[in-house]
C-alpha cells in the first residue's frame, strides 16, 4: 500500500515506522524536518518537509498515485483541510484524519471524512480500564463521542417544557 502521513509527531512517526517495517511504502510530511528524528533508523520510506496542504508538497509526495491519506498533526483544523484536499481534489482512495475535539470529529464524520477522534478513544478506554470492563472495538468507543446537538449552546426557549417553548416561541 501506498501511504501518505502528514505529521511526523508521535502518532505519525509510529504509524510510519509500523508500516514502513510491514513492508509498505510511507511518506511521511511534515513542516518541521527535525520531526523526521522520531523515525526508526531504518525507516525505509521518505521524508517531505513542507506544509501537506500544499498542492506541490502533495504532488512532490506523490498523492496522485497514493492509496491513502492519513493527516495525525496536532492541529484539527490543518488535518481536516488536507484531508479534504485529498479526498476532493486528488481523490485518494482511502482518507483518514485525527481529530481531537468531538464535536469536530463528528461534524466532518457526517461530511464524508473517516474521522478518528483520540479524545473519545482514549476516554472510553480509560472509563472500561477504571470500571473493569473489557475493552471494545473501536467503533464502539466512536459510538460514545457526544452528538453535536448535545455538545451546542441551548437558548432558553429550548430548555423550557415543550409547551412552553411553543409559547414562547409566537
Amino acid at each position: 500500500m501506498r501511504v501518505i502521513i502528514m505529521g511526523c509527531g508521535r502518532m505519525g512517526a509510529l504509524l510510519a515506522n509500523n508500516l514502513s517495517r510491514a513492508g509498505h511504502a510511507v511518506v511521511i510530511i511534515d513542516k518541521n524536518a527535525d520531526s523526521f528524528r522520531r523515525l526508526e533508523p531504518g525507516f525505509a520510506g521518505q521524508k517531505i518537509t513542507g506544509l501537506g496542504m500544499n498542492e506541490d508538497v502533495l504532488l512532490r509526495a506523490g498523492i496522485d498515485n497514493a492509496d491513502a491519506f492519513v493527516a495525525v498533526t496536532n492541529g484539527d483544523n490543518t488535518n481536516v483541510m488536507a484531508a479534504q484536499i485529498a479526498q476532493r481534489i486528488f481523490k485518494v482512495p482511502r482518507v483518514i484524519v485525527r481529530v481531537y475535539d468531538p464535536i469536530r470529529a463528528q461534524t466532518y464524520r457526517t461530511f464524508g471524512l473517516e474521522t478518528v477522534c483520540t479524545s473519545i478513544i482514549g476516554m472510553g478506554v480509560i472509563r472500561d480500564v477504571l470500571l473493569g470492563n473489557p475493552q471494545r472495538r473501536i467503533e464502539e468507543y466512536l459510538e460514545m463521542g457526544p452528538a453535536v446537538e448535545d455538545m451546542l449552546p441551548r437558548t432558553e426557549a429550548e430548555d423550557l417544557p415543550s409547551e412552553e417553548a411553543e409559547r414562547e416561541r409566537n
